[in-house]
C-alpha cells in the first residue's frame, strides 16, 4: 500500500488497524504464550480482504507452470511437483516484492 499515491492519513488508518495485535490459543484449559501478530493483514478481519487485494495484486509466479491463487485474505503459491525446485525462487520473488521501502507512520 505504501506504493499507492495516498494521503498519509488515509495510508496510516489501515496500518494502525493492523498494528499492535496479539494472539494466544486457549485449548482444554491451557493457554499458549501471547505472541504479536506480524502478518500485514489479519485473517478473518472484516477489512482484511480489500488491503490484501492491494498488497498482493502485483504478485506473479516467476516459474512457468506455477500459479498464484488469491481468495479473500489468503494467497497461495501452487507449485506442481515438476517445479518443486522453484519454490525458493518463488519465495525470494515474493519476499523482494514485499520488502520495498514503506512510508513513515
Amino acid at each position: 500500500m505504501a506504493q499507492l499515491d495516498l494521503p498519509d492519513e488515509v495510508y496510516n488508518w489501515p496500518v494502525s488497524c493492523f498494528s499492535g495485535h496479539l494472539h494466544c490459543t486457549h485449548y482444554q484449559g491451557n493457554v499458549s504464550t501471547v505472541s504479536e501478530i506480524t502478518a500485514s493483514v489479519i485473517q478473518g478481519s472484516s477489512i482484511g480482504p480489500a488491503p490484501n487485494v492491494v498488497n498482493t495484486g502485483d504478485l506473479q509466479a516467476v516459474t512457468l507452470g506455477n500459479q498464484m491463487i488469491r481468495f479473500a485474505d489468503d494467497t497461495y503459491i501452487i507449485i506442481p511437483a515438476i517445479n518443486a525446485n522453484s519454490r525458493l525462487s518463488e519465495l525470494d520473488n515474493n519476499h523482494h516484492q514485499f520488502n520495498t521501502p514503506s512510508r513513515q507512520q
